[in-house]
C-alpha cells in the first residue's frame, strides 16, 4: 500500500539528480512512490530519470511534458499520485541520512500539514546554516497563531495530507517563480491540524546558477501576482480583516524587501526596483505602523530607508559585500 507520494519536479539537473533519488531510495521499503515530472529538460535529466525507472520499476515513475514551470510539473504529481500524503522536494535537493525514514515515521501522526527544518548546504554538501521551519510547536492554526502565514512557504520542509489540496483545489500557479507563497499558505485556512517537528531531514542546496539566484531581475516582478492572489484569497475568505497585519508584512518582507534586494544584485539599474516599490506604497501606504515591521532587525530597517529613497547603488555595495562575507565564513 502506498502512503507517501514523493513528486520531484526535473528540469536541467542532470549533475544534481542521483544525490536526490539516491537520498529517496537508501531504505527498503514499500509504502512510497516517486514521481518524476520532466519539465520539458534539454540536458540529459530525462535519461539519468530513465535509467532510475529501470533500477526501480516499482517505485518511480516518470512523466514528461513540456516547460511549464515547477507549479505545473506538482499539479500533475497532485493528481498522479496514489499516497495518501504528499512530499514535494526540488531535484536539486535531497534528504539527509536517516531522511526518509524520519518522514515516513510521522505518517501515522495526526496532521494535514507536517512542517519539519531544513539545513543549508554548498555544492560540496558543507552545512551552511539550519532554517527552522516554524517558530513554535502548539496551537498551529491561524486563529491561535496568526504569524503561521509568515513562516516560510516552502514546500520541501512539509509534508501534506494529499486530500487537503483535492478538497480545497489549491493548486500552484505554473510558469512563474514564487509558486509556493501563492499556495501553500492558502492551505492554512482549510485545516487546524499542523504539526511540526523540530528535525532537519531535509538538505538545501546553495546553487550558483539556481533560479533564486538568475540575473532574470525583471521576473522578480513575479512576486506581485502571487501576493496579490493571497491577499485575494483570503479577502474571499472573509478573513482579511483579521489577518491584515499578516497579509500586509508580507508585501513588505517578500515583494518590497526581498524581491527589490534580489532584482538590485541581478541589475542595480533595474526598472523592477521602482516597479516594487510603487506597488508596495499602494498596497500598504501605512507601513510604518505595522507591528510586524516595528521589529525588524536594524539591518532591515537601514535598507528600507535605502530602497525607500531609492539609493539603489548603496544598497547594490552593501549587499555585495554582506554576501562576500558570508561566503568567506562558510
Amino acid at each position: 500500500m502506498i502512503r507517501l507520494s514523493i513528486v520531484i519536479p526535473v528540469y536541467n539537473v542532470e549533475h544534481y539528480l542521483p544525490k536526490c533519488l539516491d537520498s529517496l531510495l537508501s531504505e527498503d521499503a514499500e509504502d512510497y512512490e516517486i514521481i518524476l515530472v520532466n519539465d520539458g529538460s534539454t540536458d540529459g535529466s530525462l535519461v539519468v530519470a530513465e535509467a532510475y525507472r529501470s533500477r526501480f520499476p516499482e517505485r518511480i515513475t516518470v512523466i514528461t511534458t513540456e516547460n511549464h514551470g515547477q507549479g505545473h510539473a506538482r499539479n500533475i504529481g497532485i493528481e498522479r499520485a496514489m499516497g495518501e500524503f504528499l512530499y514535494f522536494i526540488d531535484s536539486d535537493d535531497y534528504l539527509a541520512e536517516g531522511g526518509l525514514r524520519g518522514i515516513r515515521s510521522c505518517l501515522d501522526k495526526d496532521f494535514d500539514i507536517c512542517i519539519f527544518d531544513t539545513i543549508a548546504v554548498n555544492t560540496n554538501g558543507r552545512e551552511l546554516k539550519t532554517m527552522p521551519g516554524c517558530d513554535r510547536r502548539e496551537d498551529l492554526n491561524l486563529s491561535a497563531y496568526p504569524a503561521l502565514l509568515l513562516q516560510g512557504p516552502d514546500v520541501w520542509n512539509k509534508i501534506f495530507r494529499r486530500s487537503l489540496f483535492l478538497d480545497s483545489g489549491v493548486r500552484f500557479p505554473c510558469g512563474v517563480w514564487f509558486e509556493d507563497l501563492a499556495a501553500v499558505p492558502k492551505l492554512y485556512a482549510f485545516t487546524d491540524r499542523i504539526l511540526y517537528i523540530p528535525q532537519a531531514w531535509h538538505r538545501y542546496l546553495q546553487r550558483t546558477d539556481s533560479v533564486t539566484n538568475t540575473s532574470k531581475a525583471m521576473r522578480n516582478l513575479e512576486i506581485i501576482p502571487a501576493v496579490d492572489e493571497l491577499r485575494s484569497f483570503y479577502r474571499a475568505q472573509g478573513r482579511f480583516d483579521e489577518l491584515k497585519d499578516e497579509l500586509d508584512y508580507l508585501v513588505f518582507y517578500c515583494e518590497f524587501l526581498t524581491s527589490s534586494v534580489r532584482a538590485n544584485l541581478a541589475d542595480r539599474r533595474s526598472p523592477a526596483q521602482e516597479i516594487l516599490l510603487r506597488d508596495f506604497l499602494e498596497k500598504v501606504p501605512d507601513f510604518r505602523e505595522n507591528p510586524y515591521v516595528k521589529k525588524i532587525s536594524r539591518k532591515h530597517r537601514l535598507l528600507t530607508w535605502l530602497l525607500l529613497h531609492r539609493m539603489r547603488l548603496a544598497v547594490h555595495v552593501l549587499m555585495t559585500m554582506n554576501n562576500k562575507l558570508k561566503d568567506k565564513r562558510v
